[in-house]
C-alpha cells in the first residue's frame, strides 16, 4: 500500500473506534480526517482526487466498503475482518498507521480511546503476537542510540527499509534539555484543543452531508 491508502485505512479504522455516531465516512469527512493536524505523523494535505483513487483501489482489494443506497456515498473499512483483528490489535495498527514507529510505551497512551490496556507488557503481548502471525503485521525495529525502549511498525507498506529509517532519525534535530514541566503541560492541553477542532469539523462536515440526503 502506499501513504495515501495507508492513511485513509488508518483515519477510518481510529474513527470507527473514537466516533462511531458518525462512521461509516462520508469523502468529506475521510478527507478531513486524513488532513487533520492532531494525531498525524506525517500532517499531510492529501488533495481529493487522490482519496478518490486510493479508496477505488482498495475497494478493489477488498479492504473498504462502499455503502449502497445515499444520495451522499459512505466508506467503511474491512481490513479489521480480512486480517481477524480483535480489538488490541485492531487499536495498535491504527495508531501505527496514522502515526508511524512507535514505543510501546507511546501505544499505550494513544490507544486509550480504543483500547485501555493494563501496562506496558500488555502492549508488548499483543505486539508480539501481531509480529509471529503466519503474516505478520508489525515488526520491531532495532534500539536507536539513546533510546530506553524498541520502536515498532506496521508491514501494510511492505519490507521495511531499515537503513532509510536510521538515517532519518539520525538526521532528525535533538533538544539540549527536557522541556519543562509548563512547557509540557501547554503541549499537552494545545494538542487537546486540536483534537477538539478536528471533532468538531468531522461532525460539522458529516451534519452538512446529512442535510444534502
Amino acid at each position: 500500500m502506499d501513504a495515501t491508502e495507508i492513511r485513509i485505512l488508518g483515519t477510518l479504522l481510529e474513527k470507527e473506534q473514537t466516533t462511531p455516531d458518525y462512521y461509516p465516512m462520508t469523502v468529506n469527512a475521510l478527507l478531513a480526517g486524513c488532513n487533520q493536524k492532531s494525531n498525524r505523523d506525517p500532517v499531510t494535505t492529501i488533495p481529493e482526487g487522490d482519496v478518490w483513487d486510493a479508496l477505488d483501489r482498495l475497494r478493489k482489494e477488498v479492504l473498504v466498503w462502499r455503502s449502497e443506497g445515499a444520495r451522499v456515498e459512505r466508506w467503511s473499512q474491512s481490513v479489521s475482518r480480512r486480517l481477524e483483528l480483535d480489538r488490541r490489535s485492531k487499536a495498535l495498527l491504527t495508531v501505527l498507521l496514522l502515526r508511524g514507529p512507535q514505543t510501546p510505551g507511546e501505544l499505550r497512551a494513544r490507544t486509550e480511546r480504543m483500547h485501555a490496556f493494563e501496562d506496558r507488557d500488555a502492549v508488548e503481548a499483543a505486539l508480539q503476537t501481531m509480529a509471529d502471525g503466519v503474516e505478520p503485521l508489525v515488526v520491531e525495529l532495532p534500539r536507536q542510540t539513546g533510546q530506553k525502549e524498541c520502536r515498532w511498525m506496521h508491514l501494510l507498506a511492505g519490507e521495511i527499509d531499515l537503513e532509510a529509517l536510521q538515517e532519518t532519525a539520525a538526521a532528525a534535530p535533538t533538544t539540549s534539555s527536557p522541556p519543562s514541566p509548563t512547557a509540557t503541560a501547554l503541549a499537552g492541553r494545545v494538542q487537546q484543543l486540536e483534537e477538539d477542532v478536528v471533532e468538531l469539523r468531522h461532525e460539522l462536515a458529516a451534519l452538512r452531508d446529512r442535510l444534502g440526503d
